[in-house]
């Protein structure tokens, strides 16, 4: 990795800290390129992928100030940064995301806006997953509805193709349900930026895997698409698909 401050980088190395991830851009607004960092503990071992205390850091191009930004969720895999107008205000954000490591797949997701060298967090992951829930329940004729807790969406899965065996365990010869089951929808596990209609805005596309009768038993996800209203993160398109 190139490093831009060696001061920065021995200071760090010192305390047993790495930089984790780097980039460079203008995120505060002022046309110069800005250092991002992230930086963590690794108590494991350089060669680990495993970071704990993760921690934003960025270094204005201009002054040379430092700015520290404390994550709520800071331990996990393979923390990464990306840079990318989600606005439209034409200057980066601060996309993070991190690994859980967890059996459910799910990650931590931070987007940061640092406009004037303010910190402002226009996206938590913990947010999202309170508001957006839903109901798993299993349905006669081997159908499994997903359903929002708001009421807004409904959707059918048909689960035919999870073969005799599995249905046979659920249904009878008749496909009625031979007890009740409820699954439900995991914490959010995939958040990726996406530039749809290729302006240079960047809108995420976010992925919620559905669980059946144990976390294993994968039934789909629920995929949806998310754009800023001028002061949240909304939902503009939704889908359920189906696992093979």
């Amino acid at each position: 990795m190139y490093y831009y401050q060696p001061y920065f980088r021995n200071q760090l190395q010192n305390n047993n800290i790495y930089i984790i991830d780097f980039k460079r851009g203008d995120v505060n607004g002022d046309r110069i390129e800005d250092n991002i960092y992230l930086v963590g503990e690794k108590p494991y071992g350089i060669e680990s992928p495993f970071v704990d205390n993760i921690t934003l850091i960025i270094q204005d191009g201009r002054t040379n100030t430092f700015t520290r930004i404390a994550l709520k969720e800071n331990t996990g895999y393979n923390p990464t940064i990306f840079l990318g107008d989600f606005t439209g205000d034409k200057v980066n954000d601060i996309l993070i995301s991190i690994d859980s490591g967890g059996s459910g797949g799910y990650a931590f997701y931070y987007i940061y806006s640092f406009v004037d060298n303010i910190p402002q967090k226009i996206f938590d992951f913990e947010i999202f997953n309170e508001k957006y829930q839903y109901n798993v329940v299993y349905k006669n004729c081997y159908k499994v509805e997903v359903a929002s807790t708001d009421g807004e969406e409904k959707y059918i899965i048909d689960i035919e193709y999870k073969g005799e065996e599995y249905l046979s365990e659920i249904y009878d010869e008749n496909g009625k349900l031979k007890e009740p089951i409820e699954g439900w929808v995991n914490p959010l596990g995939g958040l990726y930026p996406i530039d749809f209609q290729r302006d240079g805005v960047y809108d995420l596309y976010t992925l919620r895997r559905i669980a059946g009768r144990y976390n294993a038993d994968g039934l789909g996800y629920v995929q949806t698409s998310l754009e800023w209203d001028g002061k949240n993160f909304v939902p503009f398109f939704q889908t359920v698909g189906i696992l093979g």
